[in-house]
């Protein structure tokens, strides 16, 4: 049997689910799947996605570190900056910028030090 990896899915902590909600459902657009805790009051385990990007976010202590960076390839980066751009969010004002590896990056950090960098590959040379 070959190996074969079918999946990655992030996991980046957190440290409030309000402010986690209104930057990755708010302002990046993206859906609240589900979310979970073990009871009333225990740290927030959940799971936000949009267009084939699946994140997990934890309030739990031992599942990750905050600022980490997850490195995205995408399309269609200049059409989400100027969505983004549009929601006039507060705190962040992203901006498209060239890459050394011939692509388009936007990069976003989240409230608690986490960074998505989104890289469109720029189109081939005729």
């Amino acid at each position: 049997m070959a190996i074969r990896f079918d999946r990655t899915l992030p996991i980046l902590r957190i440290f409030s689910v309000e402010k986690a909600k209104e930057f990755y459902v708010g302002f990046l657009g993206f859906a609240l799947d589900w979310e979970h805790r073990f009871e009333p009051g225990m740290p927030v385990y959940m799971q936000v996605s949009r267009a084939g990007l699946t994140l997990h976010l934890s309030e739990h202590h031992g599942d990750a570190c905050p600022g980490a960076t997850v490195f995205v390839e995408m399309r269609g980066i200049a059409d989400y900056q100027r969505e983004l751009v549009a929601r006039d969010y507060p705190y962040l004002r992203p901006g498209v910028e060239p890459a050394p590896w011939n692509a388009r990056v936007m990069e976003l950090a989240d409230p608690f030090g986490n960074r998505l960098r989104l890289s469109e590959p720029n189109a081939p040379a005729p």
